[in-house]
């Protein structure tokens, strides 16, 4: 068995397909299909079921993937080691983020950290919350940005920001001229969310029905802005950081606070046990070191 094995067969797992899998590694599929033939052989078990339209892997290969992204990320933080003794400041960091984040503050970030650090290449993985904890906990990524709480026993956690919740509504909504209000007062409206991989999607309904309704739900994107214009086109209100409403003051919105605030705590996360390169310590330092909203 040699780690070329457990990589190829790490990725028909993922992409449940020997061609996808041959495209991404650019190799050939007899090729490919050789290599895992040979680790079912020499571990005599059969890991992936190829009966179906769709690959899907055995028993026997849920264990063997499990396994072989733990010796693959063994591997990745050995070399990531050597490599930060030897190159000290080069290197590469990949860091998850959801789009919402990336908008409102990466910029002035990353501009800091490759001022900074100019020969650390940033690579940036855009997705959900939800998506980026597991990209995290998977090795796709050194550290990601997520909404808060999450699974500690999973991952190491470093506080980024934290910000109150508000509600954007159209200037002409019905309650436009108050300061505050009670959610509850709104289990008529239409809400507009981001869509579902996000936090702050499962968060909102989750505090609505702690109110005692269940959101009408007019649309969902993942994008803020679109979300945003739908209420300036008077669509549905929504909930949304203080920042993001700060924003677009000067539109035909009002912004109006909750009579029971609930919080938008970002975090920087880490999967636990793992080591953490130098490039990715320094980047967490510099982070830290920032005036944030």
């Amino acid at each position: 068995m040699d780690i070329r094995q457990l990589s190829y067969f790490i990725e028909v797992a993922k992409h449940k397909s020997f061609t996808k899998a041959s495209r991404t590694l650019h190799v050939t599929q007899p090729t490919l299909s050789k290599m895992v033939k040979g680790l079912e052989q020499e571990l005599e078990v059969t890991l992936i079921d190829r009966s179906a339209k769709q690959i899907k892997l055995t028993d026997a290969g849920e264990i063997v993937l499990t396994q072989a992204q733990k010796v693959v990320n063994g591997l990745d933080d050995l070399s990531a080691s050597l490599y930060d003794v030897m190159n000290l400041k080069k290197g590469k960091i990949k860091i998850g983020l959801p789009p919402v984040i990336s908008t409102l503050f990466f910029p002035t970030i990353i501009a800091e950290f490759q001022k900074e650090y100019p020969d650390v290449m940033v690579m940036l993985a855009e997705d959900g919350a939800k998506k980026v904890e597991q990209k995290v906990l998977d090795g796709e990524v050194d550290l990601g940005f997520v909404l808060l709480p999450v699974n500690e026993e999973l991952f190491d956690v470093v506080p980024f920001v934290q910000q109150e919740i508000k509600l954007l509504v159209h200037e002409s909504h019905p309650l436009a001229d108050r300061q505050v209000v009670d959610l509850n007062e709104l289990k008529e409206d239409m809400f507009l969310l981001l869509s579902k991989e996000f936090t702050l999607n499962s968060r909102t309904i989750e505090v609505c029905i702690s109110e005692g309704f269940t959101p009408k739900i007019a649309y969902e994107s993942s994008q803020w802005d679109f979300i945003v214009g739908m209420v300036e086109k008077n669509l549905g209100v929504t909930l949304m950081p203080k920042l993001i409403c700060d924003r677009v003051k000067n539109g035909p919105f009002k912004m109006i606070s909750l009579t029971k605030p609930f919080p938008w705590h970002l975090g920087m996360i880490l999967a636990k046990n793992r080591y953490v390169p130098y490039t990715s310590r320094e980047f967490i330092t510099l982070v830290k070191s920032l005036p944030h909203a």
